[in-house]
């Protein structure tokens, strides 16, 4: 495998769960197109507008702090490769791979399907989580603008929001967050891999580098939107020795909460990281799967509730360990932001708010 400039994913390969098609070697031209004809050009990324009939998403999962949330996007172009969404692709007949970061689906009527349901009778308001599957501040944000619309709803009705990112794109909507952190309404929190511009590249290619991400948590923070730091996810081996200085350079910038998450590869990711390593780190590809196996019951993953989110073992623990003591010496801790559900005020159909 080579890598692909610009691209997280190495291959496309399909889904092994749904028995997608994989093309094998069979002696035709194909198997030589690339001696011929050179290598074949990077994947451009298109954009399919979807339309779906409801917008608002329900979870019942016990390990997470959100009911429910918003996806304006599928796939995602930041192409990061240890990206836990990636398996979502296989849904569509599309590869988790390459297919995730260039296939891109819109939901233009995010918001006004959104709007319906925070107008039904029996709609009971609770923090919409943003950002929990793909970005929401990915480059096409930039075309299409859903997230800021469905965040003028959200004032608009006075309902909570939350928002996890990893662009600095999120301050094109510094107006509308100030508005809401007025209000109790917001808490954003932007995750931070490493603080190597090089490596970032290869394992987000297409995400803000870090310097533009901390210095956004600054900016938010200065304008007073809670706004958190979350070193996620940590690779051993890999992205683990940048842990403290992440949290110091955040501080720095007047920011207060703070979160980790070890990597996790469920399904397709597992394969797809894996290639990732051989390409990038040959040299630490086998060491970096024996410590996340380590902390995952000798397995790649853990799809366990709750042990899914709290990887064991001595590593882990001294992961752990370093992060409680970076930061505690820099003053920071969990972002514990309490959001107001008591404002919320049924939006009606046709755009109007109720007088009553």
């Amino acid at each position: 495998m080579s890598a692909i400039k610009g691209r997280g994913a190495v291959s496309g390969a399909a889904s092994m769960r749904f028995n997608l098609p994989v093309r094998e070697q069979d002696g035709d031209w194909r198997d030589e197109a690339e001696t011929v004809d050179g290598p074949a050009r990077p994947p451009a990324t298109t954009v399919t507008e979807e339309h779906p009939r409801s917008i608002l998403a329900f979870n019942q999962s016990p390990d997470i702090p959100f009911d429910r949330s918003v996806n304006a996007y599928r796939g995602c172009e930041h192409g990061c490769i240890y990206c836990y969404a990636r398996p979502s692709h296989a849904w569509h007949d599309l590869s988790p791979g390459l297919d995730f970061e260039t296939k891109l689906f819109a939901k233009p009527d995010a918001a006004a399907l959104l709007r319906k349901t925070l107008a039904k009778p029996g709609y009971r308001p609770a923090p919409i989580a943003m950002g929990t599957n793909t970005d929401p501040y990915q480059p096409i944000e930039g075309r299409y603008r859903i997230t800021r619309q469905v965040l003028e709803l959200c004032l608009e009705t006075r309902h909570p929001v939350t928002i996890t990112t990893k662009s600095n794109q999120v301050l094109r909507d510094l107006d509308l967050l100030t508005e809401l952190a007025r209000r109790k309404l917001i808490a954003v929190g932007i995750s931070v891999t490493s603080l190597d511009p090089h490596l970032s590249r290869l394992l987000e290619p297409r995400a803000a580098a870090p310097a533009k991400r901390i210095a956004a948590l600054g900016r938010l923070a200065a304008a007073g939107v809670p706004a958190h730091v979350s070193v996620a996810p940590v690779i051993p081996a890999i992205t683990d020795s940048f842990l403290e200085g992440i949290l110091s350079e955040a501080a720095g910038q007047g920011v207060r909460g703070a979160t980790w998450i070890m990597i996790r590869l469920p399904h397709e990711v597992a394969p797809l990281f894996r290639e990732w390593l051989d390409t990038h780190f040959p040299d630490r590809a086998g060491k970096v799967m024996a410590t996340i196996q380590s902390m995952r019951g000798g397995r790649d993953n853990d799809p366990e509730f709750f042990t899914r989110m709290k990887p064991n073992g001595v590593w882990a623990d001294l992961l752990r360990r370093r992060f409680r003591i970076a930061a505690r010496r820099l003053g920071m801790g969990d972002p514990d932001v309490a959001l107001d559900c008591g404002q919320f005020r049924k939006p009606s159909l046709d755009g109007q708010l109720s007088l009553l």
